[in-house]
């Protein structure tokens, strides 16, 4: 498994301006590169997981299949996929539907402040999840997260909470229509 320990500087438009140590960039609350991976079942559901309780930050918390950072010099694409396999145990095809910039505080004096690249996949297969990442995973249906979300919004981690609406909203116009 590979580790990113340094992460990649960008200015609002996603242009590359440095890089950084990881945990220093979380903690002066820097913009960085990163990418978020939501995977979907035939049936339209959504493959949450449940971080590690020994993750730097919100860790017990549910969030989306998978999300890191691209190492300087790696294309983020090719970074999301080969995080996907490390974290999760699997590979699929991944296609890039949207990007957002969230800044968020954290317990330890840490800040995520990220260009978020969101990408989304299809896979219902066998998953072997590094227990170092994953405390546990399922799918739900997107009307079950998001009564969750509603109800106990605290459940889940802050960009979970960004970027879920969005990423519903492209499921009902794209993924839901193709199942019809």
């Amino acid at each position: 498994m590979s580790k990113v320990t340094d992460v990649i500087l960008v200015n609002a438009q996603d242009e590359p301006i440095g890089t950084m140590e990881k945990m220093e960039a979380h903690r002066k609350a820097v913009l960085h590169r990163a990418f978020s991976i939501f995977i979907f079942n035939s049936k339209g559901e959504m493959l949450l997981q449940q971080r590690a309780m020994g993750k730097y930050h919100s860790g017990g918390l549910w969030t989306n299949t998978c999300c890191s950072h691209p190492a300087p010099g790696e294309d983020t694409l090719q970074a999301a996929t080969r995080r996907l396999n490390e974290e999760m145990g699997f590979t699929t095809l991944l296609e890039k539907i949207f990007d957002f910039v969230y800044q968020c505080e954290f317990e330890h004096g840490l800040t995520e402040h990220e260009f978020d690249h969101v990408f989304i996949g299809m896979y219902e297969g066998r998953m072997s999840p590094d227990p170092m990442e994953v405390k546990d995973y399922c799918y739900k249906s997107l009307a079950e997260i998001e009564a969750t979300l509603l109800s106990h919004p605290q459940k889940y981690t802050s960009w979970f909470n960004i970027a879920f609406p969005k990423v519903q909203q492209w499921a009902a116009e794209n993924l839901l229509k193709k199942a019809v």
